[in-house]
């Protein structure tokens, strides 16, 4: 019961932060390091890293939307999944066209996603806020 206790105070003390932005921020550090570790695993034990790439990105995806419902957005509707992916979706093809504008003025692909991250996350927690999670609704 004690994990427990401890993990309800640290998700306490998540919500003191009123910022949601902030909050977007920190989930997604998490939601990173959730994805690369299920990656790392899987390659580590002999996946081949396309499969590795799935698995990790689809469990990252799930991972991500729970996460950003509950920690940012206090929202637990599972039924909003389809519009999360939806902006999940519209962010991935944003990226993938503003990386391939810096490549074509020759931004290398590490500083490029670099140059991208802040902006995206940006237009990520907007829509997921307008769009996704916009009325608070227990529905679970």
């Amino acid at each position: 019961m004690r994990i427990k206790e401890h993990f309800d105070n640290s998700v306490l003390q998540f919500y003191r932060i009123k910022n949601k932005f902030v909050r977007f921020l920190f989930v997604g550090v998490l939601n990173s390091a959730f994805s690369f570790s299920i990656y790392s695993l899987l390659i580590y034990i002999g996946v081949h890293y396309t499969i590795s790439v799935f698995v990790s990105s689809t469990l990252g995806v799930l991972f991500n939307y729970k996460t950003t419902g509950k920690l940012v957005f206090e929202h637990h509707n599972n039924k909003l999944i389809f519009k999360f992916i939806g902006v999940f979706l519209f962010t991935y093809l944003l990226s993938i066209g503003s990386l391939r504008l810096l490549f074509m003025i020759n931004v290398d692909k590490y500083s490029g996603v670099i140059i991208i991250a802040l902006p995206i996350a940006v237009v990520s927690f907007f829509l997921n806020k307008k769009f996704v999670f916009k009325n608070k609704v227990e529905i679970v």
